[in-house]
């Protein structure tokens, strides 16, 4: 974090990062004097509602994050920066973008948790785009134009008052990452697990394991698990209940609870009444030592691809059994009606044994397994990210399995998963067919 006082006086000349949060209502024109060198600009946690005309000297700006800010229309003087990527504007009070003011070369969008009800035409220009995040805001609808956003890889629309989905949206080809809950769209009943209600009472909590978006999952004792014939350390996740990028929280526990039993799956247990605060919570499986994140999340670069850490490498066991392990959890899931949405190895754990453990449903979506054109156009979206998956895996092979007969098997099936034709990508039933007369 720089302060402002750093910029006055001249001290971050040359700076290619910027980055304040000291309640700014003005944007500093100091800033302008860093034009020559400034790729990424955060200025998130303000209180901004306008960028000046003199904005568009930032010439060289290829990031800008003005998240929590008091904007209620998108900056036009944004479309004049010629090297703008990537632009965040979530947890503002957007209510409206103008025709041309997102940049064309844009790649990742977040105008998460707005008042936006309509997406200009012009949208349409941005043939980079790879990522928007859309989620929270009041849109009825994508513009037609929207179609031509031929590199789209990952969309949340979710939490929105989209009333249809549009037919273009399942014929992209790039598109591997959806979510689509919380619209009107897609409700209907589902069937759900009976869980096990468990009282707040019960559970002694200890240290925190994790934090993501939507909740806080910590380490817990279950007081009196024999009553439930479950363990009696677990993890317990505590639901925020706000927006996420992804959706919300209710959207992701819904999931959870639909999810049932499988072994490739992080196991819910129950689910929490009598919070003191009224949240919503599950009781997990706690997940035995010796797991670890497949991957990392997208970088900054990378954009919509998991980072793999320098000297990453599977063995062709490890590889297939990864493989073998998510398609058939996402075979269980989407024979349940549920698109998990975030495929991907940063929410997959695997131990020694190549083992792997499928979680994280934060961008999942229950759809009508009675409309089997829907729901087979879903399942061949979720089919391509598996594509990336498994893509990721072979591009770590260890080089001594680079040559065994059915590595090039699992090229042609990569291939024919990241199909440009979503109706020519297979089905997860089909590919853990596959992989099993593999191993």
């Amino acid at each position: 974090m720089h302060t402002l006082s750093q910029l006055q006086a001249g001290e971050l000349t040359g700076a290619s990062r910027l980055k304040l949060s000291c309640d700014l209502t003005e944007f500093p024109l100091e800033i302008l004097s860093l034009a020559a060198t400034l790729e990424i600009l955060d200025l998130t946690g303000n209180r901004l509602t306008h960028l000046p005309e003199e904005f568009a000297q930032l010439t060289n700006l290829k990031i800008a994050f003005f998240s929590e800010n008091d904007f209620t229309e998108f900056p036009a003087v944004l479309a004049k920066c010629p090297q703008l990527e990537m632009i965040g504007f979530k947890a503002c009070k957007i209510r409206h973008i103008a025709e041309d003011a997102i940049p064309v070369n844009t790649r990742w969008l977040i105008l998460t948790n707005n008042q936006i009800a309509e997406l200009p035409a012009s949208i349409g220009q941005c043939a980079r785009m790879q990522k928007l995040m859309l989620a929270g805001n009041r849109l009825t609808r994508l513009p037609e134009e929207m179609a031509a956003c031929q590199n789209l890889e990952l969309l949340r629309i979710s939490a929105n008052e989209i009333t249809q989905l549009p037919e273009w949206l399942f014929s992209l080809p790039r598109l591997s990452w959806l979510a689509i809950s919380g619209n009107p769209s897609n409700q209907h009943d589902h069937q759900m697990e009976e869980l096990e209600e468990v009282a707040w009472q019960e559970l002694v909590l200890e240290d925190v394991l994790g934090e993501g978006a939507s909740g806080v999952i910590s380490r817990a004792h279950w007081q009196n698990p024999k009553a439930h014939d479950a363990p009696a350390h677990v993890a317990v996740k505590v639901f925020k209940g706000e927006v996420t990028s992804d959706g919300l929280p209710q959207d992701e526990m819904r999931a959870c609870m639909a999810a049932g039993s499988h072994p490739n799956l992080v196991q819910v247990l129950g689910k929490i009444t009598q919070h003191p605060a009224l949240k919503q919570g599950l009781v997990l499986e706690l997940i035995p030592a010796g797991y670890r994140n497949l991957g990392g999340s997208p970088s900054f670069a990378s954009c919509t691809r998991d980072v793999y850490p320098a000297g990453t490498v599977f063995t062709l066991q490890e590889t297939l059994s990864i493989a073998g392990g998510i398609a058939s959890a996402a075979a269980h899931l989407h024979a349940r009606g549920i698109m998990h949405g975030d495929l991907y190895a940063h929410n997959t754990l695997v131990d020694a044994s190549g083992h792997p453990l499928f979680g994280d449903f934060g961008a999942a979506t229950l759809y009508d397994k009675t409309d089997a054109q829907k729901a087979t156009a879903l399942e061949k979206i979720e089919v391509r990210a598996f594509g990336c998956l498994l893509e990721d895996l072979l591009d770590h092979l260890a080089p001594e399995d680079a040559h065994h007969a059915c590595v090039a098997e699992l090229w042609q099936l990569k291939q024919i998963c990241m199909h440009p034709a979503p109706t020519h990508r297979p089905d997860f039933a089909s590919i853990v067919e596959q992989i099993e007369k593999m191993q």
